[in-house]
């Protein structure tokens, strides 16, 4: 397994190197929608190459713009491409889920907790709950302050962002079930590169079973183009 350890440390250190460019040029270049200079870090974390190429294409044109709205749905009415303004839909979902899924499984591991005798099952409940909590938290700021009562905006924060959280965990539950059960005898544990790799795919897989869900709801109006 030399071979995918080695792997494992490329694909970390490109994602590493990519949350640090991103950070260092988000502080001097802020976004126009706060938690974005969050989201867009993130997203190069767990998304070698395209994640870079995705905050240059799409992120740095709009921390460029200059908008004077305080309302959500005004300020952050897409000028962009449709794909595009879901691309940005998703990146804001799934980074929300990736930090709670980063939080989770150390919580997991060091704690020894396990459910039914799985730390599997274990990893799922915990980072389920931590990215749920997330993902909703980084919807909610993302709407702004406006002039909505705090549980309206909440409220209006569970509505938009409970499915497409549901289908990032999916896609990413899917792999690393394939991970612990199918893929190596021993399952890989996160004080291993090969485990944070992994669960780097598991991320990618993520955002590519969020995507669908996120067109649909931006396509309805549940969710704002972005």
């Amino acid at each position: 397994m030399q071979w995918l350890e080695i792997l494992s440390y490329i694909g970390i250190g490109i994602g590493v190197l990519q949350f640090l460019i991103i950070l260092v040029h988000s502080i001097s270049h802020p976004q126009t929608m706060k938690v974005m200079n969050v989201v867009w870090p993130l997203t190069g974390l767990y998304f070698p190459l395209i994640g870079l190429w995705m905050y240059y294409k799409l992120g740095v044109p709009d921390a460029k713009k200059e908008m004077d709205h305080s309302n959500h749905e005004e300020m952050h009415h897409s000028d962009k491409p449709f794909w595009q303004s879901v691309v940005v839909s998703t990146t804001h979902c799934s980074s929300g889920c990736s930090l709670g899924d980063l939080i989770g499984a150390p919580i997991v591991f060091l704690t020894g907790l396990t459910i039914a005798g799985s730390t599997l099952f274990a990893d799922f409940a915990v980072e389920f709950v931590l990215a749920y909590i997330l993902g909703i938290a980084f919807q909610y700021y993302g709407m702004g302050m406006g002039s909505k009562p705090a549980g309206e905006k909440l409220k209006n924060a569970i509505k938009a962002d409970t499915w497409s959280l549901i289908a990032f965990e999916l896609g990413m539950f899917a792999w690393m079930a394939l991970s612990h059960y199918v893929f190596f005898s021993e399952p890989p544990k996160p004080n291993g590169p090969v485990f944070w790799f992994m669960m780097q795919i598991a991320m990618i897989i993520g955002f590519g079973t969020s995507y669908p869900a996120n067109w649909f709801l931006v396509k309805k109006g549940v969710k704002h183009a972005m």
